[in-house]
């Protein structure tokens, strides 16, 4: 009996870090069909997407040299940060 390859498993790049890992330890922010940006933890709501470690230093990082909102092709407002931060220390 043959065995099976492996499956591939998907890998995305951390907008923060810039690393490469498997996109099921990353966490989503996406930016609704509305513009409405928000954290995406199932990975399935429709939208842009962009990936960030589970870290909120990674989105420190992608703050500041406004990497997310290249992803997302959008301004992103301070209180949209603040509400992302909280929901990853909750998470965290």
């Amino acid at each position: 009996m043959e065995a099976k390859p492996a499956k591939k498993m998907p890998v995305r790049m951390c907008t923060g870090c810039r690393e490469h890992k498997l996109k099921k330890e990353l966490i989503r922010v996406v930016r609704s069909p509305q513009g409405e940006i928000s954290i995406d933890f199932t990975g399935k709501k429709s939208g842009r997407g962009a990936y960030l470690c589970a870290d909120p230093k990674c989105l420190m990082k992608a703050r500041k040299t406004k990497q997310l909102e290249r992803a997302l092709e959008t301004a992103i407002p301070d209180e949209v940060y603040e509400k992302l931060e909280q929901q990853l220390l909750a998470e965290h």
